[in-house]
């Protein structure tokens, strides 16, 4: 019996090869970058050395780390309360076609507001001593893909499915817990994937206009502004270190999620 092999495109890459690949792009741009700033100093001012962004990172790092924590908290924040309200809605639009045709518009105008735009109003509503305004930016970022997700996600069980569970006399929450859920929840935690990413750069971002004095976006902003470019980078690498653990995260989550709800 001959086997038929899927293309070299359609294979699975090997475990160690998902794990060396990146590692191998990274250091080959970090050498690419050492050659271009110390070796042919041809980089502008703002653009230093990778050693001087580390000796910075080591030097400050318990501050750097505190300003980690108020924007990973903002982000974090944000991300929770933005998946649990889409979750809410998206629930109520699934279930009614009238509440659907309300909050699509809606959902539709969040998503084309630039976050400069809108974070500016928002620090100036609920003052400069507040986060507030940096966590509902974060908060509305991270709305937007896991409502869409989720809306998609209830959509996909098929009529002849919930027709069995109708003729099986089953009830509506055993029909949501046995059909609904399990459909819907890997398209969940696709959503809570991709708006972790998004809560951290909202969070970020809300940082650059007004509001306290502290966070990531804050620092990078003003340590550019001043000319110490080292330090500013060494805050960006502080924010990069942020959003690694929020991918990594709720990667994490998505894979033990759906391995479940598939077994």
């Amino acid at each position: 019996m001959s086997t038929v092999r899927a293309p070299i495109g359609e294979r699975a890459l090997p475990g160690w090869l998902r794990v060396v690949a990146p590692i191998v792009v990274g250091i080959l741009m970090l050498a690419l970058w050492i050659l271009y700033v110390d070796v042919f100093a041809a980089a502008p001012r703002m653009l230093p050395s990778p050693v001087a962004i580390g000796a910075e990172l080591v030097l400050r790092w318990d501050i750097i780390f505190q300003d980690m924590l108020i924007t990973a908290t903002n982000a974090l924040i944000g991300l929770v309360v933005g998946s649990l309200l889409a979750l809410f809605l998206a629930g109520l639009a699934a279930a009614a076609r009238p509440v659907d045709g309300m909050l699509t518009p809606l959902v539709a105008a969040l998503a084309v507001i630039p976050i400069v735009a809108i974070t500016p109003i928002l620090n100036t509503m609920f003052g400069a001593s507040s986060q507030f305004g940096r966590i509902a930016v974060a908060t509305i970022a991270a709305f937007i893909p896991v409502f869409v997700n989720v809306l998609r996600g209830l959509r996909q069980t098929r009529p002849v499915h919930r027709d069995v569970l109708r003729a099986a006399a089953a009830t509506p929450a055993q029909t949501f817990r046995l059909l609904t859920l399990p459909t819907a929840l890997p398209y969940l935690m696709t959503g809570i994937r991709i708006a972790a990413s998004l809560a951290v750069i909202a969070a970020l971002v809300a940082e650059y206009f007004g509001g306290p004095a502290d966070g990531i976006g804050t620092a990078i902003a003003t340590y550019a502004k001043s000319g110490r470019a080292a330090l500013a980078w060494a805050y960006v690498v502080g924010g990069i270190l942020i959003g690694l653990v929020f991918f990594l995260v709720t990667s994490l989550l998505e894979r033990l999620v759906t391995r479940h709800s598939s077994v």
